[in-house]
């Protein structure tokens, strides 16, 4: 079992930035595709971006553009870098290697 645990999360206005970081315990990270989701109050969880072994990166049509999703491996950590923020990407965001996943870290964005 990988041990996930996510931080960079918070309060921000609309437009600013934030870049969550999620670390990996475990020898699988280095062989393992990554990715992100996020839950809102009420609604089911939905992947927002996900990077494979090679680096190839696939994001949701909400965020594309906005968010850039990446991995250091020597570090055993995937990053999720988020530009121009909109009240509509609050949520808890959520960390995901196979069928492990982090404790989540909650980003609020006010208008």
């Amino acid at each position: 079992q990988v041990h996930l645990v996510e931080s960079g999360g918070g309060l921000v206005q609309a437009g600013e930035s934030l870049r969550l970081s999620c670390a990996a315990s475990g020898s699988i990270f280095s062989i393992s595709a990554l990715g992100w989701y996020r839950q809102a109050p009420g609604k089911v969880r939905e992947r927002v971006a996900v990077i494979t072994v090679g680096g190839r990166t696939n994001y949701a049509d909400s965020v594309k553009g906005r968010f850039t999703i990446s991995r250091d491996n020597a570090r055993n950590t995937v990053y999720l870098q988020m530009n121009s923020l909109k009240p509509e990407d609050t949520a808890v965001y959520y960390c995901n290697l196979g069928l492990d996943w982090g404790q989540g870290t909650q980003v609020t964005v006010s208008s």
